[in-house]
């Protein structure tokens, strides 16, 4: 007992500030086996280059027995397309010999009660201890598509938008597309008759059966309805690139779209104010560092 009053003396919460990005990418490297190194270091590197609303931490919260860290927790803060603060909850890890203290984190990062915090990438074995956390879930699974058998053909141009161009100034997420492409996703902007709509899409793969399938990750757009109306001259855009497939946030079948939906897979929880929408996943973990 007093072993463990005298280790609790010695532990603190604080920032993550820049010194402390090898240390955290050799924590979470040991805490997600599955995910190489260089994944961490160049997550790390583009959230220290992302848009970060005033007055938020960059990086997330680090747990230290004196000045050895011994757990982290990522939080991607950002302002939404309705101008709302979200904190998107990522990647925790504590060592093992420190899980008592492993709330810490969690208490200290999402203590704003203005602000909608986010679980996108939830593990199976987690759901209940998220839930009993107070977060709710809005998406319950994917839907895995095949654009290019949309019956819509709607005339249009889509063209890519590199990080380095030109901002399309009649786009008000001219921004937000511009980012996202330096971050390594691909986006686009489908300019129609009605003027210009925004997409954000990120390389993946439908593992669902024995051979991985080349897809794209929708990560933005103004709503379903619109990715719905120019999926078949995306679904070209797409397939000319090597993802004849599409997966998005579904809670079941979207009319319009040939393909299939999978209940429960990359289930996506929040918990604040304002109830995050299906097809908005810019400025998250997703986007960062990749599904």
């Amino acid at each position: 007992m007093a072993a463990l009053v005298q280790q609790q003396a010695s532990i603190r919460c604080r920032p993550i500030g820049d010194d402390d990005l090898p240390a955290v990418a050799d924590l979470l490297f040991r805490g997600f086996p599955g995910r190489a190194k260089r994944y961490w270091q160049e997550g790390l590197d583009r959230q220290r280059r992302a848009a970060l609303p005033p007055g938020r931490p960059r990086y997330g919260y680090l747990l230290a027995n004196g000045e050895e860290p011994v757990g982290a927790l990522l939080v991607l803060f950002a302002a939404d397309d309705r101008g709302q603060v979200r904190c998107n909850l990522s990647s925790w890890y504590v060592e093992p010999a420190y899980r008592a203290f492993a709330p810490l984190l969690l208490n200290v990062a999402a203590k704003h009660r203005e602000v909608t915090y986010l679980n996108v990438s939830p593990a199976r074995h987690t759901w209940a201890t998220i839930e009993a956390q107070g977060f709710v879930r809005y998406s319950a699974g994917q839907f895995v598509a095949l654009p290019l058998l949309a019956r819509a053909d709607e005339a249009c141009a889509v063209e890519t938008v590199g990080a380095d161009d030109a901002p399309i100034e009649p786009c008000p997420e001219r921004h937000l597309l511009a980012r996202h492409a330096g971050f390594g996703c691909l986006s686009v902007v489908v300019a129609a008759e009605d003027g210009h709509h925004p997409f954000v899409f990120r390389r993946a793969r439908v593992r669902r059966g024995r051979i991985p399938l080349p897809a794209a990750q929708l990560l933005y757009c103004r709503s379903v309805a619109e990715l719905v109306r120019f999926a078949r001259p995306l679904g070209r855009h797409l397939a000319w690139r090597g993802m004849p497939f599409l997966i998005l946030d579904a809670d079941g079948s979207v009319a319009g779209l040939a393909g299939f939906h999978v209940a429960d897979w990359r289930r996506k929880y929040f918990r604040g104010p304002v109830p995050p929408r299906l097809g908005d996943l810019a400025d998250t973990e997703l986007a960062l560092y990749g599904p």
